[in-house]
């Protein structure tokens, strides 16, 4: 098993920028792909970004140029650095994995908001 610990959510104007981390508590963590996933009120969970055990990275339409995934396999952490916050990625933020789904975390939330 493993569990997620997610941080850096808050509150932040349109056009500001966010960076998310994600510590995973799995010892071969490097050879997993990694996403970040969010979830808005009243809506599904969606992928928005993942990265590969090669650091390959794949990103939503709707945030790619403006979300940047990447990972530290020294530290078991995936970040997600997020610019150009608009209102419509106000969510609940959530690491796992891209092809293996373990217990979710708490998440971050990420509210974009004037």
């Amino acid at each position: 098993q493993v569990q997620f610990v997610e941080s850096g959510g808050g509150l932040v104007q349109p056009r500001g920028s966010l960076r998310l981390s994600c510590v995973a508590s799995r010892s071969d963590f490097s050879l997993y792909a990694m996403a970040w996933y969010r979830q808005a009120p009243g809506k599904q969970r969606e992928l928005v970004a993942s990265i590969s055990s090669a650091s390959s990275t794949a990103y939503a339409d709707s945030v790619k140029g403006r979300f940047t995934i990447s990972r530290d396999n020294a530290k078991n952490t995936v970040y997600l650095q997020m610019n150009s916050l608009k209102p419509e990625d106000t969510a609940v933020y959530s690491c796992n994995g891209r092809n293996t789904i373990w217990p979710w975390g708490q998440g971050t939330q990420v509210t974009v908001s004037s």
